[in-house]
């Protein structure tokens, strides 16, 4: 099918039918446009406000949710949309085409935290990565009421989750944690609200169900990654009424060994004291007792010295941890989530 390139403005996501885009926002740098690749799917029962969007590629060196998204483009027919869905394999395209987590080659902008007041309004907030947030807060959020964001650890590794936000509505609250729960990953993860400009927060306060992963690490593309992030997509989309079909629990959910996790106090992440080379001791998603080492940090400039332990903050699960061995001051190496019940 013909992939027409396209402004904004020209987007359809009201006409039944399937309609693959680029939409062209203005380059920076160079005499021509950025072009973000979208999949519509709109279906005779579609209704205003409601619908599903799947972004992939929020950040440019995680690639699960752009090969997701790429396989679902030709699974998902036509015939078998309800309502709307709405699929964005690669939305920093900028990050993406660098192959880094912010835009560097452009402004160096995290997109991840671009969801703020001026975005691409303001001279101040006008290079290409405000202006996605902008497309998407004008395009995108008046035609869905689900929002799935597909992220991987990038640098960090994860025992892979799918995650939000704990919210004040309960309903909302319930719906969100029952649709991550469907990616069938080992954790559902609940996590800190205080960073400006994340684009799952924005959805959220906007009454969204809105949910986020983590599928992998390391700028790689794991298989278990695809296939929990396939399942949580269809399953989002089937169970509120977009897409027809049935959806079986797999994996964690399906077996009852799925946990909830939170990683929201300070406590949760064990901070690296110098710049040195990090060692795994213990592998993310084992359970540990608040104090246990978790790893150690070596320091080459000062050889004669022991490593430094790397300790759990909490009792509860080995969440997620620094990747590559080399590390920062500041750093969180190691981030330790409380094990939490589910919402009855």
């Amino acid at each position: 099918m013909e992939r027409r390139i396209v402004r904004a403005q020209e987007l359809d996501f009201d006409t039944p039918g399937r309609r693959d885009y680029f939409v062209a926002l203005e380059h920076d740098s160079i005499w021509g446009d950025h072009l973000i690749p979208m999949t519509v799917f709109v279906g005779p029962q579609a209704k205003p406000g409601q619908g599903l969007v799947a972004f992939g590629g929020n950040h440019g060196n995680e690639y699960e949710g752009p090969v997701v998204l790429h396989h679902l483009q030709r699974q998902i027919d036509i015939a078998d949309v309800t309502g709307r869905i709405i699929l964005v394999p690669v939305l920093n395209v900028p990050a993406f085409r660098a192959g880094t987590r912010e835009s560097l080659a452009d402004d160096g902008v995290n997109l991840n935290r671009a969801f703020i007041e001026g975005a691409g309004k303001t001279p101040a907030l006008s290079g290409i990565t405000h202006r996605i947030a902008a497309f998407v807060r004008a395009a995108i959020w008046p035609h869905v009421h689900v929002v799935i964001d597909l992220h991987s650890g990038g640098g960090t590794r994860f025992a892979q989750v799918a995650s939000f936000h704990e919210v004040e509505d309960p309903e909302q609250a319930r719906a969100i944690e029952e649709t991550a729960r469907w990616f069938g990953t080992p954790l559902v993860m609940s996590y800190q609200n205080e960073t400006p400009g994340l684009l799952p927060s924005e959805a959220e306060r906007l009454g969204k169900i809105t949910v986020g992963t983590e599928l992998g690490w390391g700028e790689s593309v794991q298989a278990n990654g695809v296939r929990w992030g396939r399942q949580g997509v269809l399953a989002a989309a089937i169970r509120h009424g977009q897409l027809r079909g049935t959806v079986a629990p797999i994996d964690h959910h399906r077996d009852g060994t799925q946990r909830k996790v939170a990683m929201v106090d300070r406590a949760c992440f064990s901070v690296a004291p110098f710049s040195g080379h990090y060692e795994e001791v213990i592998p993310c998603g084992t359970a540990v007792e608040a104090g246990d080492i978790v790893g150690w940090l070596h320091d080459f400039d000062r050889i004669d010295l022991a490593p430094h332990a790397i300790r759990a903050g909490v009792d509860g699960i080995v969440i997620a941890q620094a990747w590559a061995v080399r590390v920062v001051q500041g750093q969180h190496v190691v981030v330790t989530g409380r094990v939490l019940p589910w919402r009855s």
